[in-house]
Parts: C-alpha cells; sequence; structure tokens
C-alpha cells in the first residue's frame, strides 16, 4: 500500500545521512536533464528526490526490470520525474524505454549497465551529452567496445564501491535472501561460486560464514590464483556441478552456466545468480526443457532428467529481485558517491574531453 511505502521511505531517508548531505552539497540543477538507468528500489528514491528538489529533469529507467519498485516510481513520477520502467516490463519495452530516454535529449546520464550509452553509440545522430557516470563493473566492460563522444566517469571502480559494496554487500545479502527464500541454511551444503571477482570474493567469504563448504570455479589464472591463496579450492566448474548443492554465478558475464552444466547437475540443487547481468544461467534451456512449478516465491522449480533443480528469482539479480539489496547505512555509501558524481558531471567533470575516467577523489571524498 502506497501509505506503507511512505512509512518505509521516511524510514529509509531517517537513516541515509550521507546521501542526505550530499545532495544538499549539490548546486542549483535547473537546466539539468539527467537521464537515469538503474535499479529502481526503494533506496534510490531520496536521491532522486533530491535531484527533483534541486531542480534537475529526471527520465528513469531500469537497468533491470526484476529490481523496479511499482511504488517508487509512482511516488517519483508524482515528485515531477518522468519514467518508463515497471516491475518486469518486457524486453520490448525495456528496450523502447531507452530510445525514449535518449528521444527526451538528455544532458547528462547516470547508468548501471550502460545501456543508454550503447544505444546512443548505435547510432550517428542523438542528444548532445555533456557527461555521464557507470556504476557498474558489466557497464564498464561494454564501454571498451564504445568510443564516447564525451567524458564518461567510472566510480565502480572506487575503494568505497567495489571495497564495501562489491566485496562485503553483495554477498552478505544473498545468503540472507537465500535463507529467507527457502527457509534453508548452507549448513552440510557444498556451494559453488563461479567468478573470483570482488563480488566472488564476498559471495564465498559470507556463504563459508554461514556454514557453507565452498569451493571456486574461476577461468582467469590470475583469481584463480588469488582463490587458491585466500585458502579455496579451485574446481573445474563441468566436474564441480555434478556435486554442488548450490551454486552462485557472480561473473557479470552471459552464458557461463550452461546447458550441458545443467544437464549435469545433481537433482535438488539450487541456482542463483547475484551478477549484474541476468543472462549469467541459460535460462531459456530450462523452460524449453522442463516441466515448471513454483513451490514457493521466488524459487522455480524445473523437473526434467529424471531430477529437480531449483533457479532462484529466475535467474534475475537475487539480493535485488528476491530481497531488500544493500542495508540502508551501507548503501549510503555508495549513493552519496552517486550523488557526488551527479555534482562532478554538472561541474568540473563536463569539461573533460571525450573518453572514460575513473570519478576522482576531490569529487567524491568529501561526502564520506
Amino acid at each position: 500500500m502506497y501509505q506503507d511505502f511512505a512509512a518505509e521511505l521516511a524510514w529509509a531517508s531517517l537513516h541515509m545521512t550521507r546521501t542526505r548531505a550530499a545532495v544538499a552539497a549539490l548546486p542549483d540543477l535547473h537546466g539539468v536533464r539527467l537521464a537515469c538507468n538503474m535499479h529502481l528500489d526503494l533506496k534510490m528514491a531520496p536521491l532522486v528526490a533530491g535531484l527533483l528538489d534541486k531542480g534537475a529533469e529526471v527520465f528513469l529507467t531500469t537497468c533491470n526490470p526484476t529490481t523496479v519498485q511499482d511504488d517508487v516510481v509512482k511516488y517519483l513520477v508524482d515528485k515531477g520525474a518522468t519514467a518508463h520502467a515497471w516491475r518486469d516490463m518486457s524486453d520490448a519495452d525495456w528496450s523502447d524505454s531507452f530510445d525514449k530516454a535518449l528521444a527526451w535529449e538528455p544532458t547528462h546520464l547516470c547508468e548501471m549497465g550502460a545501456d543508454l550509452t550503447t544505444r546512443l553509440h548505435q547510432s550517428a545522430t542523438g542528444p548532445k551529452i555533456v557527461a555521464g557516470l557507470e556504476a557498474t563493473g558489466s557497464g564498464i566492460n561494454r564501454l571498451g567496445g564504445v568510443h564516447p563522444r564525451y567524458p564518461i566517469f567510472n566510480w565502480d571502480d572506487l575503494p568505497v564501491k567495489e571495497g564495501l559494496h562489491n566485496r562485503h554487500m553483495v554477498g552478505l545479502t544473498a545468503w540472507h535472501t537465500f535463507f529467507q527464500t527457502t527457509h534453508l541454511t548452507l549448513h552440510e551444503k557444498t556451494v559453488i561460486v563461479i567468478g573470483y571477482g570482488l563480488v566472488g570474493q564476498g559471495v564465498a567469504a559470507a556463504a563459508k560464514a554461514y556454514g557453507g563448504q565452498v569451493q571456486v570455479a574461476e577461468l582467469n589464472p590470475a583469481r584463480a590464483l588469488q582463490a587458491k591463496y585466500d585458502g579455496w579450492p579451485v574446481v573445474d566448474l563441468a566436474d564441480a556441478v555434478t556435486q554442488a548443492d548450490v551454486i552462485a554465478t557472480a561473473t557479470g558475464a552471459y552464458g557461463v552456466l550452461s546447458a550441458k552444466h545443467l544437464k549435469a547437475m545433481k537433482d535438488g540443487a539450487f541456482i542463483l545468480n547475484v551478477g549484474h547481468v541476468s543472462q549469467e544461467i541459460d535460462v531459456p534451456f530450462l523452460k524449453q526443457q522442463a516441466s515448471h512449478s513454483l513451490p514457493m516465491p521466488y524459487v522455480d522449480a524445473y523437473e526434467f532428467y529424471g531430477k529437480t533443480l531449483y533457479l532462484l528469482a529466475d535467474g534475475s539479480m537475487f539480493n535485488l529481485t528476491a530481497g531488500y539489496g544493500d542495508s540502508l547505512n551501507a548503501f549510503d555509501v555508495t549513493l552519496a558517491v552517486m550523488a557526488a558524481g551527479i555534482g562532478h558531471i554538472v561541474g568540473a567533470g563536463a569539461s573533460h574531453e571525450a573518453g572514460l575516467y575513473l570519478l576522482p577523489e576531490s569529487a567524491w571524498m568529501p561526502v564520506l
């Protein structure tokens, strides 16, 4: 109910003190047309509302339709934002939202996943963007194939982002969500973590802390060596999936858990994804080959080859689709840095040459 949402929003705002201070420090934003492509959950509302209060015009799209909270979108539209986003929107509507955001002629972009920038650079025409922000490793990887027409500031690689959110909060909240969704713990379970970047490191550490018997599958030799030095058994994924009770993908890449892997898994295995990209798991194969039921919310049971596999949140980002995601106090740091980044792209960052840059310390350090 909307009244309950208002109470929850007030509670969130109360505990996001850094975000409030960072927004208060922003300059007047009249004349700024900011297109945001990001998760639209409750924790985003204080920032976007603050931007609107500062005079910015805001267009909202989502980087993941499964994480949209419709009451958040309604609240922000009532505050004056324009939006083309809703929970579980179709792929066609989602793609159309990028075109609508660009046709709105934004002056600045704030993204998680680089969808707007990628779409814009597929054409020689489009709005003249002054500067943009990118918040995810997946987005930074996509930008590797783009020659930006404007400065884009990467804040995924900042120590307060990768060291706090990526390394600690994703894994912690993923397993909290697992417990709440399945009513099970990780005790006596073999847990395979696919990918040993910062997110995978946090997922592995939290799984062990909660009683799991953890193994790591990592193709990158340097990261595999790091996992060994951290004390994890590093396994071949094709062999490991046959014994795994729980498999977590944490790579941000496409197709890391293939049909071949799914066929080899043991009966009763749980599969979840915490990466930004929802296509890490070959969900279409399951839907085409297996019969489906929903024994619990966000627990999809697929029966085939005489076994049942449990896919959590339909393969989407589990901790934010089925759960709450980061805690308010942890995400307060992330959101304050985002606000500071917006201040940078409408200020000093706007004068940079076109290209990809790390968001400078002078922009974000004061908000900590």
